[in-house]
């Protein structure tokens, strides 16, 4: 069974810095895909970053300030988060898998998240 716990949230203000954390059991990291998503209060989930081997992928909104690795062999993925804005605030999960369900958000099974409360 996959668990995944997110930690490193907080309130921040805008122009600041947080650095959330993944940790995974139950999964192999290194042959899976892994990816950051948001929920915003009345909003869907939506994928902020993933990456697989080399690649990468990031939501348009978080380009450039948003930066995602990962340590395969602590089974973690990391999101460093630069240059918050107030529309960032949302509870942020993480999950991992084959690359097209990691872009889909395709999974059954998620970790309770972590608040990122930006204020202006």
């Amino acid at each position: 069974q996959v668990q995944l716990v997110e930690s490193g949230g907080g309130l921040v203000q805008a122009g600041g810095s947080l650095r959330l954390s993944c940790a995974a059991s139950g999964i192999t990291f290194g042959t899976n895909a892994k990816g950051w998503y948001r929920q915003a209060p009345g909003k869907q989930r939506e994928l902020v970053a993933a990456i697989f081997g080399g690649n990468t992928h990031y939501a348009d909104s978080v380009k450039g300030r948003f930066t995602i690795s990962r340590v395969n062999a602590k089974n973690t993925v990391y999101l460093q988060m630069n240059s918050l804005k107030p529309e960032d605030t949302a509870v942020y999960y993480c999950n991992a898998g084959p690359w097209g369900a990691v872009l889909r958000s395709d999974f059954s099974s998620w970790g309770q998240g972590t608040q990122v409360t930006v204020s202006s």
